[in-house]
């Protein structure tokens, strides 16, 4: 598949389609390191931004070295990663033009409570965080009982 690494709108650097690409069409697989999750929180736990995806075992990420880690998050994507037999390949879930950026929705899933993960894809239908509808709902649920906990104690720490 021909596809191209250069500056984006979304965000650093993405990945762009250098000819047609049809609905259905599995577009590059998400290569790299397999690390263990406690290795990874090691290894990136300083770091601003990794390209780190997390497999559904829930115990293994991929560091990302290859095209595929620079494909952006969009709250409305063009394509969707798919985890075969351990193996992680973004597939396009629509036609794509040549000259348009690659996207799909990141989804996460984890994080610090207080870590936003800001998302700038300007789609219509953008909720401003790449962490999924999901995890927003849970997060907005903890800040709530957060806050009632608060205002009961007075404001008071509880031990």
């Amino acid at each position: 598949m021909s596809i191209v690494i250069r500056r984006s709108k979304i965000h650093a650097h993405g990945c762009y389609a250098t000819q047609p690409i049809s609905k259905g069409t599995r577009i590059v697989e998400y290569t790299g390191p397999r690390l263990t999750v406690k290795q990874a929180d090691e290894l990136y736990q300083d770091a601003p931004s990794t390209y780190l995806y997390g497999l559904s075992d829930g115990e293994h990420v991929i560091d990302g070295d290859n095209t595929a880690a620079f494909i952006n998050h969009s709250c409305d994507p063009n394509c969707e990663s798919d985890e075969i037999d351990g193996r992680v390949y973004i597939l396009s879930i629509r036609d794509i033009r040549p000259g348009e950026e690659l996207t799909y929705d990141y989804s996460l899933y984890d994080g610090e409570l207080d870590d936003q993960a800001p998302c700038w894809c300007g789609a219509a239908n953008c909720r401003g965080s790449m962490y999924s509808e999901e995890e927003l709902a849970k997060r907005e649920a903890q800040s709530k009982k957060k806050a009632a906990r608060k205002k009961s104690s007075g404001g008071r720490k509880q031990s």
